[in-house]
Order: structure tokens, then sequence, then C-alpha cells
């Protein structure tokens, strides 16, 4: 595939927030806040349904819940659960990217509108991967991302003694799960239509279950990175085809967060009682033979479970939180990167086998 020029409307992509649908507003506002330590940044809502706008450093996250069995979200967590249902696209002109994108083979699901008042001057909606939609966001030139349209600015109330951020910056990409077969096409899809760039491709093979994996991102700003991962049909069913049958189809199995210090968020996030994978001690009794530590020592990535690995340009710290969903399904991440811009693929592989471990302790307590 190749990329479009460097004139085309799509080449300014960048993630303006990212939508869940949750079947319980108020617990997963109090989880996010709570645990991961965002603050109310808006509230939005209409008489189908009810939405609250989270912030931690880059990130807006936008929780909504259905409050009447038409709106999408209630069929959407009916389906699947809670989880990710639209992955917003900030760009400079909507409406030139919404018929660059759909006269490329992208679904179209809105029409550019254009609105009044604070929030975005125009957005429009199309079709990405199973059913998330990217929403099109247009804003005033100059504009920090902000609240999607029709929400409504928290009153700030900064609490004697309130909890500062747990150092998650922005997000360092989004890992999707998708049926066996349909990664080449997903990736084809998000080139043609979206302009995105592929860096990457990575085979994993643990014991008798394989994976494959195609890295695509934004192709001027790389400001929007996507993990697409399907399972080999010949290989043994694994996490892969656990999630897809979990989650009733593809979907976002992961949300990675980026910090410029791994090792101080995994503490102050677990302080706060988010739980993280576990890795096997024999890991960090090879690890200094393999790298040299530049940023963490030892002791503090063996004490916080994290990863690390390094390419070309430098080195990468990472770990997945214990899924809390009912399902098992999505998860999180926390990335730190010291120049790093692939995925190392000793940590890929060592990620993989931290899930799988997971899921086959969760199967042997039941």
């Amino acid at each position: 595939m190749t990329d479009l020029p460097a004139t085309a409307p799509l080449n300014d992509l960048a993630i303006d927030y990212v939508e869940m649908y949750v079947d319980d507003l108020e617990a997963a506002v109090a989880a996010w806040t709570g645990q991961y330590a965002f603050t109310v940044a808006g509230t939005g809502g209409t008489a189908g349904h009810r939405g609250i706008a989270l912030r931690q450093g880059r990130v807006l996250l936008v929780l909504t819940a259905a409050d009447a069995a038409d709106h999408p979200a209630a069929a959407y967590v009916a389906a699947h659960g809670d989880g990710v249902a639209d992955i917003a696209l900030r760009t400079a002109d909507v409406t030139a990217a919404f018929e660059a994108a759909v006269a490329a083979g992208a679904r179209p699901v809105r029409e550019p509108v254009r609105h009044e008042g604070g929030g975005p001057a125009v957005t429009a909606a199309i079709g990405g991967f199973g059913d998330v939609v990217h929403t099109l966001v247009q804003r005033a030139p100059g504009e920090s991302p902000g609240l999607p349209a029709g929400f409504v600015p928290a009153q700030r109330r900064e609490e004697p003694g309130a909890p500062a951020g747990v150092g998650l910056l922005d997000i360092d990409h989004i890992a999707v799960c998708l049926t066996a077969g349909d990664l080449d096409g997903t990736a084809g899809f998000y080139q043609r239509a979206l302009g995105f760039r592929e860096i990457y491709q990575e085979r994993i093979v643990v014991g008798a279950q394989a994976m494959e994996s195609r890295v695509v991102q934004s192709a001027e700003t790389g400001a929007v990175t996507l993990t697409l991962i399907e399972p080999d049909p010949e290989a043994q069913p694994g996490q892969i085809d656990d999630f897809l049958k979990s989650h009733h189809g593809p979907g976002v199995q992961h949300l990675a967060f980026s910090s410029d210090d791994a090792v101080g968020a995994v503490r102050a996030l677990s302080g706060r009682g988010v739980g993280f994978l576990r890795t096997p001690g024999t890991y960090y009794d090879l690890l200094g033979e393999r790298i040299g530590l530049r940023t963490h020592t030892l002791d503090d990535l063996r004490a916080t479970n994290l990863l690390v690995d390094e390419d070309h340009g430098g080195q990468l710290f990472q770990i997945f939180t214990a899924s809390t969903h009912p399902r098992r399904t999505i998860f999180y991440e926390v990335i730190e990167r010291r120049g790093a811009r692939t995925f190392g693929s000793s940590n890929i592989k060592a990620l993989y086998e931290a899930v799988e471990l997971e899921r086959t302790g969760q199967r042997a307590a039941r």
C-alpha cells in the first residue's frame, strides 16, 4: 500500500478521545478516578444516554451509558460488556477527511455536522473494525484536545490534599483482536482509507499457540498506532481466541498508556489498587546478560514486574494490568519509551506469556 500524498487531508490524524460504552456509569467513573487517578473533565448526554469525560495528561476517556434501549450503547454492552466503541480522530478538515476516507472504501456512519458553541466545530464518523467507529473531530485552529460535542466542562474544585495523577501521559497504542483471516484486510483498510503506513510485523509462537500481528500508524504524525492481532487457526486456541469468543467478535484488547517513569507509575497505580501481571523471576535472572539498563535498576524492574527491551532507537519498558472485566477481555498497559520506536520481539513474547499464565491460572481456579 502506498501512503497518501503529503497534502492529503488524513495526514494530520491524532487521537482526540476514546469512548467506552459501559453498563454502570457510576462504577466505571469510580474505578477510573479512584484507581487510575483520572479527573472528571466534563459531562454530557441526552434523554437516551449519559456521558462523563475523564482526563489525565493528554488522555481523554469518554464513558457512556445508555438510558434507553435503542441507544447504541445498550446493544454494545449486551454483546460485548464494557468496552471501547469509538476511537475519535482529530483532523483539521473533517469534511475533506470524511470524503477521502469514504471514497477509499470506508463505511460512512455519520455525515459531517457543524456544531455551534464550545467543543468541536465539525464532526463526522466512519466505520473501523468490528462495530468500533472513528468519529472525526475538527476543532478551532490551535485548540488543544477538548470535550466531545454536547459536553459541558466540569466545575473544577481542587480539594485540599487531592491526589495527583499517576504519570499517565498519552495513548501510546491501541491493540485490536481480529478474527482469523481478517488481519491483512484490516491493515490494508487503514492504509488505503486513512493513509496509515505499516511499521512493524511479528509472528509470535508460544508453545502450541501462535498469533500474527501487524502495526499500522498514521502516516504524517505517527500519533495514532494500532496493533492488529489475529490468531493462527492452524495452531492451538489461546488467549486471542478466548477474547474473540468472550467479546463476541473483534474489538479493542488493550489501551497502552505512555509514561516517562513506568516504575513510578506502576508503584503509584499498585498503591491505588490496580493489579498487574506477574513476570517469572527467571526473566530478571537473565536480563542483565541481554540488556544494559540505562534508566531503571534491575531491582526496580523486578519489584514492579516491568519488562524491558530495546531496538535501534533505545529502550522501552512495558507491563499489562490484570483484567478486571467480567469477561476477562479488555485490560490496560503502561509503557515507557526511552528512544525505542517499535515494540521489541522479546517483550511481545513475554507479555503474551504473562497473559497466558494468568489465563491458565484462572481456568485452574474455576
